[in-house]
């Protein structure tokens, strides 16, 4: 902890610190304390006996359950991430335009996918086309919802038969990731862009940037810097959320670590749940450590080096330079 004194912080006296630290040693106690006691009581429960720990030390057990579950989360977390992404700067930008027809649309779909739960979203994904796809087929736009079938979905393994739309787990999860983190994601991207002061696109404007270049030349490199903490939070959310599959049947970690092994090795739930958290942290981890050098790459590659007076000289002044040359 720093010394130096801040505006909510002031640095504490020789009381304050011996409060402070009477009161660490006293939580760290009761912490210690607790855990102990649960410790304590999940060995009288027999939950430390080898049986339930030795699957996990099995390579058939992460090859055939655990190693195929964090393959389907981090591809579903994969393609969720890029659509939301995409999602997110269209239509965050589009909040931004001037013209109300696109900046209205674009308001209402954000605030109706952020407003409803991820849960809900998945389920609607998974089974709304099923039973409305018949009557949709019968209808003028049978032929569209082939065609975007066919053409479009049918790459995240949606499938028509005899006009009826089956979704896969793995589409509805995704859907659902895509369209709750995009529209987060698009506030993000919208409150990076206010967040640029006023006087750096006034600038631009002056030199005779359209708005267009504005955004893409002054605006989005600096507010990609600002946003990027909060968009990596998000990230993590979108690679967490991916566990809501479990609802569905999607093949993910969670399903194959409290469904699958629990079920063929002595009911080990509890067992399970300690590795498949373990599994998450390490990924998350990894995600912020990669963020976080990302961030640092971009400002250092953002940085300018400008000749100072000292380094270059002055300015040579209009007309100078030519007539000391010609003398």
């Amino acid at each position: 902890m720093s010394k130096e004194a801040t505006v909510l912080f002031d640095v504490p006296g020789p009381r304050a610190r011996a409060r402070n630290m009477l009161l660490t040693v006293v939580v760290s106690v009761v912490f210690a304390a607790v855990l102990t006691a649960l410790v304590w009581r999940l060995d009288a429960k027999g939950q430390f006996e080898e049986k339930l720990w030795t699957p996990f030390t099995k390579w058939e057990v992460w090859r055939g359950l655990l190693l195929p579950g964090l393959v389907n989360t981090l591809k579903a977390a994969a393609v969720a991430t890029v659509l939301a992404l995409l999602f997110g700067a269209v239509f965050g930008l589009a909040r931004l335009s001037d013209h109300w027809w696109i900046r209205v649309p674009a308001g209402v779909v954000v605030e109706f996918f952020r407003g409803i739960p991820l849960l809900i979203l998945i389920f609607l994904a998974f089974f709304v086309p099923n039973k409305v796809s018949p009557q949709i087929a019968e209808s003028p736009f049978g032929q569209a919802q082939r065609i975007s079938v066919d053409y479009f979905f049918s790459i995240f393994g949606v499938e028509i038969n005899a006009g009826v739309v089956t979704v896969p787990a793995f589409a509805a999860v995704v859907f659902g990731l895509t369209m709750y983190n995009g529209s987060v994601l698009a506030e993000v991207v919208r409150a990076g862009v206010l967040s640029i002061p006023k006087g750096q696109s006034e600038a631009a404007y002056s030199i005779g940037l359209r708005k267009n270049g504005v955004m893409r030349l002054v605006l989005l490199p600096q507010a990609v810097t600002a946003m990027m903490p909060a968009i990596v939070s998000q990230i993590v959310v979108l690679l967490k959320d991916t566990a809501l599959g479990f609802i569905i049947a999607y093949g993910e970690l969670l399903s194959a670590g409290f469904r699958t092994v629990p079920a063929n090795y002595h009911n080990n739930v509890l067992q399970a749940g300690i590795i498949v958290a373990i599994i998450y942290i390490a990924l998350n981890m990894s995600l912020s450590r990669f963020a976080t050098w990302l961030e640092r790459r971009s400002r250092r590659s953002r940085r300018t080096q400008a000749k100072t007076l000292g380094a270059g000289g002055p300015p040579p002044v209009a007309g100078v330079g030519v007539t000391q040359q010609s003398v």
